[in-house]
């Protein structure tokens, strides 16, 4: 009955079609000319050409790294008024191995050169969030997505002949792809440690010490996702990613130089312009519930291009799964009672798979979601 309210107000009506679904073939459908009407997004949705370029806070995290004390007070400071302001910052001389980064990039250029049919060996299954996924297609009708993804689930935990990412590219892609897995491997256990970097400088920018999310994250259960935007003949009409905002709870990515990620601020959509040299850094809407929403989960979308492809890396930092997300005390008062409920990392990805459509709503969905099972 709680999800029957929910759907009522959201687009989860989208999810149950049972339709045959569309296959999204990159190789074919970036030289149509006639865009799909479930590729077409509405009027008030559709992208804006030229969007203002977003001025976010350029962070050298070098400094606190090394273990200065003055460094990681600053860099704080940058982080803390960035999350406040719109959730967004760019993060530089942060220790991450530009090769290992080179490495990832081509390694996502020969996976989505391949043909269709191999790239679906690791195809994505109904409602699991690891996989490859051509458009949603699969989970959604309307307002699709101009892209290709493949995911993968990371946890730290592991023994020293069990690696989660690498095994699962052989499990799905065969002993090819051992060098493959290798590298996502090593970008993953990297962007582990600097996500537990940044979530020391949360900390610290809150209030709570450096130690308390760093530890509340170390054994995480986290996402490794590639993007792949197509050429899109008719870009105006349709979108790369549409407006969401995360409900993981850190995201870091890194852009190749072609432009197309937007951010809303001030009431207008704006660009974040490429820098490779850095990482873009945002707030999800888990972690939004861990700062009890001091910190801001932000309304953000990709564009497309009729030009050049474009691709990216993103890391999604998420906690164990059945770990409580329960902000810190020192965040809760008179003047700032509890805005969530307690729940689990798993408990909302479940909602975000299988109920609802992420879009700037969905922790306000889930909350109502578990308010009404809770009454039920």
């Amino acid at each position: 009955m709680a999800i029957d309210c929910i759907a009522k107000a959201s687009q989860i009506g989208s999810l149950d079609e049972k339709k045959s679904p569309l296959v999204f073939d990159a190789s074919v459908f970036q030289k149509e000319k006639n865009i799909p009407t479930q590729f077409l997004w509405p009027d008030n949705e559709k992208p804006c050409p030229n969007a203002p370029e977003l001025p976010v806070p350029l962070i050298d995290i070098g400094g606190f790294l090394s273990g200065d004390p003055n460094a990681a007070i600053e860099a704080s400071k940058l982080v803390g008024e960035a999350c406040e302001k719109h959730g967004f910052f760019l993060v530089v001389n942060h220790g991450i191995d530009f090769k290992l980064i080179q490495d990832a990039h081509i390694s996502m250029n020969n996976f989505f050169d391949l043909p269709l049919i191999e790239k679906q060996k690791a195809q994505r299954n109904p409602g699991e969030h690891c996989g490859y996924s051509s458009s949603f297609t699969g989970r959604f009708s309307t307002k699709l997505p101009w892209k290709e993804t493949l995911s993968m689930r990371f946890t730290p935990q592991e023994q020293e002949n069990h690696k989660m990412v690498q095994d699962y590219i052989l499990q799905k892609m065969g002993d090819s792809f051992c060098g493959f897995g290798k590298v996502y491997q090593d970008y993953c256990d990297s962007m582990n440690k600097l996500s537990l970097g940044i979530m020391e400088l949360l900390g610290i920018s809150l209030g709570v010490g450096k130690n308390y999310y760093k530890e509340f994250f170390q054994g995480n259960d986290s996402i490794m996702r590639l993007n792949y935007y197509p050429i899109c003949q008719k870009p105006e009409l349709t979108l790369g990613t549409g407006p969401h905002c995360d409900p993981t709870s850190l995201t870091i990515l890194h852009q190749d130089d072609v432009g197309g990620l937007q951010v809303f601020v001030d009431n207008q959509w704006r660009s974040i312009t490429p820098n490779t040299q850095a990482f873009v850094v945002n707030i999800g809407d888990t972690f939004m519930a861990l700062s009890n929403g001091r910190y801001k989960s932000c309304l953000h979308r990709a564009v497309v291009n009729s030009e050049t492809p474009r691709k990216s890396l993103a890391f999604f930092l998420c906690p164990y799964k059945q770990k409580l997300v329960v902000p810190p005390k020192e965040l809760i008062n008179r003047e700032s009672p509890r805005m969530y409920p307690d729940f689990t990392w798993e408990t909302f990805l479940e909602f975000t798979q299988k109920h609802y459509r992420s879009d700037e709503k969905t922790l306000d969905a889930f909350t109502n979601w578990i308010q009404q099972k809770t009454n039920c």
